[in-house]
């Protein structure tokens, strides 16, 4: 299994280079993003509340510009937030049109107004199709942008979870209530990222996704497996005492254990 590779971003510092030095430990941007690709970036606008409840406004900006510098002929932002909002309004609210004030070249997909793709999960311990938006298929490279925080149903949120944002909003009602740890890592079976870069320069520790006790690790992960990041993020927020990750080792949370059984990168 890959190891993530882990830098420290100190108060203050520049956060495109300390993206740069993360993915810089997998060989390089160019690694992943080549001239003439098309890259769709997907963050957590699960909603707009603050980062870390949300993706920071400077870091999805950073690695648009980076996936842009490096050649891409398109480089998108896409996702769907949570079933009860509108994911164009939660768009608005987090700041996306500031976003794209300087960057004309900056695709921006809502996938609630697009098609989606019914996939199979021959695999899949509980689920066993999923559909996603059709739009992936437009795209050469695929890059998880997830923050790093505990959740009070799923108990951990990062790049596995991240994934929800990528299913159906009308299938998530029942992914959501019951077993949802595996049909976690089941999803994900379906989605196939080529890097994953996290932003956990801040953390919640306990609740989540939306609110919780907030502590500053400081660091940017990168890595081309979402196992493997998730259990260093695991790992970081159990470093925080009074955590509520404390009681489970990072390999045996549900989500992660049942990913690590399916061979989920």
């Amino acid at each position: 299994m890959p190891e993530a590779s882990v830098i420290r971003a100190s108060a203050g510092a520049d956060v495109k280079s300390d993206i740069v030095q993360a993915v810089g430990g997998l060989g390089g941007l160019g690694a992943f993003v080549k001239p003439g690709s098309r890259v769709l970036l997907k963050p957590n606008f699960n909603t707009a509340d603050p980062f870390p409840a949300s993706s920071a406004p400077d870091f999805v900006a950073a690695m648009a510009d980076l996936c842009h510098e490096a050649g891409a002929a398109a480089v998108a932002v896409g996702d769907s937030c949570t079933y009860f909002k509108r994911t164009a309004n939660v768009m608005r609210d987090w700041g996306i049109d500031q976003l794209r004030e300087r960057r004309p070249w900056l695709e921006v997909i809502d996938f609630d107004r697009g098609r989606w793709q019914a996939v199979a999960l021959p695999q899949g311990q509980v689920l066993k199709k999923v559909s996603v938006p059709a739009a992936l298929s437009e795209f050469d490279t695929l890059i998880l942008l997830p923050c790093l925080k505990t959740h009070v149903l799923a108990s951990y949120t990062g790049a596995l979870k991240l994934s929800v944002g990528l299913m159906k909003p009308s299938e998530r009602l029942a992914l959501h209530a019951s077993g949802l740890q595996p049909k976690i890592a089941d999803l994900n079976l379906a989605i196939r990222p080529d890097l994953i870069v996290m932003d956990a320069r801040k953390c919640f520790i306990d609740r989540g996704p939306m609110n919780g006790t907030v502590r500053e690790p400081g660091l940017v992960l990168a890595s081309r497996s979402r196992v493997a990041l998730d259990i260093e993020g695991v790992r970081i927020i159990r470093s925080f005492p009074g955590n509520s990750l404390a009681s489970v080792e990072p390999e045996e949370l549900p989500q992660i254990k049942s990913a690590l059984a399916l061979g989920i990168a």
